[in-house]
């Protein structure tokens, strides 16, 4: 199989279940006419979500994370399904399964005229894996009526941070996962963020 210049010579997958596989691919690339061999983990794109309320606070969620052995703040998050009903159609769009992810992790939804702004997309970690995820902010946000967080979930709490929160704890390393890290990237690059000086910072619990 070719995609441009990028020639799949062959594939041997090791392992699949439904969340990840793990292959072998014996590739060419652009640079060089000499095969290379590389373990790759395919895994589901997925989405992130920024949501900012009325008064430009960020909405993060802490979440246990098993892997790291460690529960950290960070914006909500999750795969995209990539199920089809039987018309063929996609069962969710990524708007969709950013909005219910808004819902199911930090309890928030848009506010009346509240807008989902599509911010592009990154490479988790482009050293071993194929993931990809979906940047969205989400503005205004308010809370969910009546919500009742899943006990399936990791999720221990959920708080609304200021920017200058943000930014400090971020400096301090309390938040440190690559998905929250390259969307304050992204919306500082955008512009979506405003600094408040006098900021007051309150406790990280």
């Amino acid at each position: 199989m070719k995609e441009g210049s990028w020639e799949t010579i062959s594939s041997e997958r090791h392992f699949a279940n439904a969340h990840v596989e793990v292959i072998t691919d014996r590739v060419r690339t652009p640079a060089r006419s000499q095969q290379r061999a590389w373990t790759i983990v395919h895994r589901k794109a997925a989405v992130i979500i920024a949501p900012m309320t009325r008064d430009g606070k960020i909405v993060l969620i802490h979440q246990e994370r098993i892997p790291i052995r460690a529960a950290i703040w960070e914006m909500p998050s999750g795969q995209i399904d990539n199920a089809v009903a039987s018309n063929g159609v996609a069962a969710e769009t990524i708007e969709q399964v950013a909005l219910r992810e808004l819902r199911e992790e930090a309890g928030y939804e848009l506010a009346k005229g509240g807008e989902l702004i599509a911010l592009g997309h990154y490479f988790t970690s482009p050293g071993f894996t194929d993931e990809r995820g979906s940047f969205f902010l989400a503005r205004p946000v308010e809370q969910c009526p009546d919500y009742v967080r899943d006990e399936a979930e990791s999720i221990l709490d959920c708080r609304e941070f200021s920017v200058e929160e943000i930014r400090l704890m971020i400096a301090e390393n309390e938040i440190r996962d690559a998905n929250t890290l390259s969307m304050w990237a992204r919306l500082s690059a955008r512009g979506f963020l405003s600094v408040n000086p006098g900021a007051e910072r309150l406790p990280i619990y």
